[in-house]
């Protein structure tokens, strides 16, 4: 779907269709171009790449969680209830940083800054996917996955957002949201917060520090347009950035092998969680010594290759 979108909208820009807010009446644009733009703007609000992300992480957590038997459409209403909540919540925060996404190179076409989207439009609609997906997961599966989707919410558009334009430290705010979606999963298959579910949102938390500040130094002077205090932006020759990319990597390395230990996952796991940990580190050593930007590059590759990787394989070698 997303791809087709994309084709379309690459037509209508070779074409040189006009926008649906263009005052050009003489050539006003097809019905069929304004469904393609309105279309794709909504895809781009809810960023669905990320949402996939965050469904593939909640779903392992849910299998890995399950007891004996899966009860596979209890999975599947995880699945709606966090896919409408992540999508809802990805939608607000655009909302909320609308102003500082103008400011921005890599974000000041989005449907906001782009002016192609009305701020109450996208307002409503991430509220009710949010509002809909929260309580999807705790009147069809259970209140405490309901719960711990609520601490995602709160934490990433009330503490992680507004975080980004006042300290460093946001972005170990933003980590704690973005680890908790296997902890969703575990507690809707179990209905109970176990040590396990912990294990898995180490892990999480840990990727997130390597794959986010990676990012922040490969943009950090759109950052710095926007106004936001990340730390790249504020020591922007890379060696604290790289200092904590390569410690976190360290502690992503050891922590990565716990599944084994709790006996979540397998020896095949083991071997998976120990390689693809070796790789990430090396490269995060390998920016911390060049602080190039293709090493920035590389380990943000490395780490989208990364979590993918060991948790689908955590759940093929499930115990």
């Amino acid at each position: 779907m997303a791809r087709w979108l994309r084709n379309e909208m690459n037509i209508m820009r070779s074409t040189t269709v006009t926008l649906p807010d263009s005052t050009d009446t003489a050539n006003p644009p097809s019905k069929h171009a304004v469904f393609v733009q309105r279309a794709a703007d909504y895809v781009e609000l809810v960023k669905p790449r990320l949402v996939v992300m965050i469904l593939i992480t909640t779903a392992a957590g849910f299998y890995l969680g399950a007891q004996q038997t899966v009860d596979w459409m209890l999975c599947l209403h995880t699945m709606i209830g966090a896919g409408l909540t992540a999508a809802g919540v990805l939608g607000l925060n655009q909302y909320l940083e609308r102003d500082a996404d103008a400011k921005m190179k890599r974000t000041q076409d989005r449907p906001l800054p782009g002016g192609r989207m009305r701020p109450l439009e996208a307002l409503l609609v991430g509220a009710v996917l949010t509002g809909g997906g929260m309580l999807y997961l705790t009147f069809i599966v259970n209140t405490l996955s309901g719960f711990i989707i609520s601490l995602i919410v709160v934490s990433y558009l009330f503490l992680y957002t507004p975080l980004k334009r006042k300290t460093s430290l946001c972005t170990l705010m933003g980590a704690v949201p973005g680890a908790l979606p296997p902890v969703v999963g575990w507690v809707a298959a179990r209905g109970t917060l176990t040590r396990e579910a912990w294990v898995l949102f180490a892990i999480l938390f840990l990727w997130q520090l390597p794959h986010s500040l990676a990012i922040a130094y490969i943009y950090r002077e759109d950052y710095a347009k926007a106004g936001f205090r990340l730390l790249p932006v504020i020591h922007p020759d890379g060696a604290s950035t790289c200092r904590q990319i390569v410690v976190n990597c360290v502690a992503l390395f050891g922590i990565g092998l716990l599944p084994t230990w709790y006996n979540i996952a397998g020896s095949v796991y083991f071997f998976t969680a120990l390689l693809a940990g070796g790789a990430f580190l090396a490269i995060g050593i390998y920016l911390a010594r060049t602080r190039s930007m293709q090493a920035a590059r590389y380990l943000l590759y490395a780490s989208l290759l990364y979590l993918p990787l060991v948790f689908i394989t955590m759940a093929l070698d499930k115990i």
